[in-house]
């Protein structure tokens, strides 16, 4: 919607990884240094970690993209909590070797005939694992054992590990990742952009889905972006999404801080917790059961000096909230319906007088 209004040719904030959207920040740009420099020995392991949202997974699809698919091979595997068997598998998977009702050596035997098949080729096998922390030791093992395959002095398999910080201080401190510790070559931990770097990121992914400078951003805005999105990629973005959205909705060609702070605000309703008793039916009420619609009982502030006692006896008394509720409304209903007769009555008494009044009229 926002981009028909704005006349852009596609949306510069998708939450979807996107090599094209690559910006090379400090941190990414040190990143690719220590990458290319990985890459160039040919061998062993290179990890980036970072916390979610912080490029890890663009970075290495914007390396990728500048390899020549003739001299490469390369494979992804996103992890979950697999074994090292499993992970053999999707390994073998992700590079299109079959391994349906294998068992392990088979696998590994095949793993190791496709690398061989790929050296005579003339192409380097890459293989990228993203979020690694999920892997456990006996997989990471597997991963070290793949990557000591070799055709003379050349390595077959060259690793790529993607996670966040806390598998950085697994691989530190565990006993049991020894070896692994020692086949990496090349490793950086992302860091978010700093304040100066956010206009150049929004600009530089508008640009690429030709803006003509409709929204504008003010100073403060930018400002007000890098402190709610700490300088992570994926918060800026979908802040940035929303600020496009909502200043087509309501038509504004300049994005300034109080345009920010409407759309912040919304975003933190959209992440209020909803769940609990805050609705009661007047059907539920009776049954204890079914959706939460309409009377609203909302707990009164606590004045600051209340005992835990008394705290402790608001919220006994509020268990029988909804009990005394209904009673009220049986009382109420009874009271309508007593009215309801003396009303019939009256109405009935009326009727009949205005009759006799015309009959004695018409005489």
């Amino acid at each position: 919607m926002y981009a028909e209004f704005y006349n852009l040719s596609g949306r510069p904030f998708q939450l979807t990884p996107d090599p094209k959207f690559y910006f090379d920040t400090r941190t990414h740009k040190k990143a690719m240094a220590y990458l290319t420099y990985g890459l160039n020995q040919g061998e062993g392991f290179i990890i980036i970690t970072g916390d979610i949202g912080t490029g890890k997974t663009t970075l290495v699809g914007h390396l990728f993209d500048e390899l020549d698919p003739q001299k490469f091979v390369f494979a992804k595997v996103v992890t979950t909590q697999l074994d090292a068997d499993n992970t053999l598998r999707m390994v073998a998977g992700a590079f299109g070797i079959a391994s349906e009702d294998l068992d392990k050596a088979s696998i590994l035997q095949r793993i190791e005939q496709f690398l061989h098949g790929q050296q005579k080729a003339g192409r380097r096998v890459l293989l990228i694992v993203d979020e690694v922390q999920n892997l456990p030791v006996s997989a990471l093992e597997e991963l070290r054992m793949l990557s000591n395959y070799q055709d003379g002095n050349v390595a077959l398999l060259q690793c790529f590990l993607l996670g966040q910080p806390e598998f950085r201080d697994h691989l530190a401190t565990s006993p049991d990742l020894e070896q692994l510790r020692q086949r990496v070559i090349a490793t950086h931990h992302l860091e978010p952009m700093g304040h100066e770097e956010v206009s150049g990121y929004v600009e530089h992914r508008m640009n690429l889905v030709d803006w003509s400078g409709d929204p504008s951003f003010t100073e403060g805005a930018y400002k007000k972006i890098h402190h709610f999105s700490g300088g992570v990629p994926r918060r800026l973005n979908t802040l940035c999404s929303r600020l496009l959205l909502f200043g087509a909705l309501e038509e504004l060609h300049e994005i300034d801080e109080n345009t920010v702070q409407v759309v912040i605000e919304d975003l933190e309703k959209d992440a209020t917790p909803t769940t609990g008793p805050k609705h009661v039916s007047v059907a539920d009420l009776g049954s204890g059961k079914g959706p939460i619609r309409s009377t609203h009982v909302k707990k009164p502030d606590v004045p600051t000096k209340m005992t835990g006692e008394a705290e402790s006896a608001y919220e006994l008394n509020g268990e029988f909230a909804a009990q005394d509720v209904v009673r009220r409304l049986e009382v109420l209903e009874q009271y309508v319906k007593s009215h309801d007769v003396t009303i019939k009555k009256t109405l009935d008494f009326l009727s009949h007088w205005i009759e006799e009044a015309e009959e004695h009229g018409g005489d």
